[in-house]
């Protein structure tokens, strides 16, 4: 159901019901959100706004499947939501929250979040600040998308990440060709079952990658 308000709002695709269920109408606001606050603010480019749905929103939802049921989840670099808000309306059982530095898209989360009318948590910080560790708590999962390289997202999100606690981070196919080459330096940063998922197959173009690694311990 598009929009006529919101001009080049895309279609919603058929995927998006199964994706989402009965907050759907939530993700549609999100979308014209993204195509609308996000353009003006300048968290999302004017040219992505028809491919909102399948390269944005629910490229973001594909990353559920590697996200265990129930788990506290942390999206570092959440930006203008992604993936940490579309992850967090397919799966009402995680508990979410968004960590971004950034003033004006820490604003503009707020005011989604605000909007939605949901109960995830917007921190302001660097991953790899202390400050957002205590703001943020106990963690199981940590999730990222287009932040750094490997090893660089690695040393900034370890310090959320208790033994046992998962980096979840979405990747392009060339960033998958090069994770078993990075393996034994993940290793070193304390990593260890490190592989890519291919995640998303029920989603068509939505359909990606995601690399999992598990923080060992002490």
């Amino acid at each position: 159901m598009t929009d006529p308000q919101v001009p080049g709002l895309p279609d919603e695709p058929a995927l998006a019901a199964g994706a989402f269920g009965d907050r759907l109408p939530q993700a549609r606001r999100f979308v014209e959100l993204l195509a609308t606050d996000g353009v003006e603010r300048g968290l999302i480019g004017p040219r992505e706004v028809p491919r909102l749905w399948e390269r944005h929103v629910l490229n973001s939802v594909a990353v559920a499947e590697a996200v265990p049921h129930g788990a506290r989840v942390v999206d570092v670099g959440s930006g203008a939501g992604l993936p940490g808000i579309p992850l967090a309306l397919a799966r009402p059982d995680l508990a979410m929250t968004l960590v971004e530095p950034m003033a004006r898209r820490v604003e503009f989360l707020g005011d989604v979040v605000a909007d939605l009318g949901v109960e995830w948590r917007v921190v302001r910080g660097r991953a790899e600040e202390k400050s957002v560790a205590r703001a943020v708590g106990e963690v199981d999962v940590v999730t990222a998308r287009a932040v750094a390289p490997l090893p660089r997202l690695v040393g900034w999100v370890r310090g959320l990440l208790r033994p046992g606690s998962q980096l979840v981070a979405l990747i392009g196919a060339s960033a998958a060709a090069e994770v078993p080459g990075l393996v034994p330096e993940l290793t070193a940063a304390g990593m260890r079952d490190v592989h890519v998922r291919a995640v998303g197959s029920t989603l068509g173009d939505a359909a990606t990658q995601v690399v999992v690694m598990t923080r060992g311990g002490r």
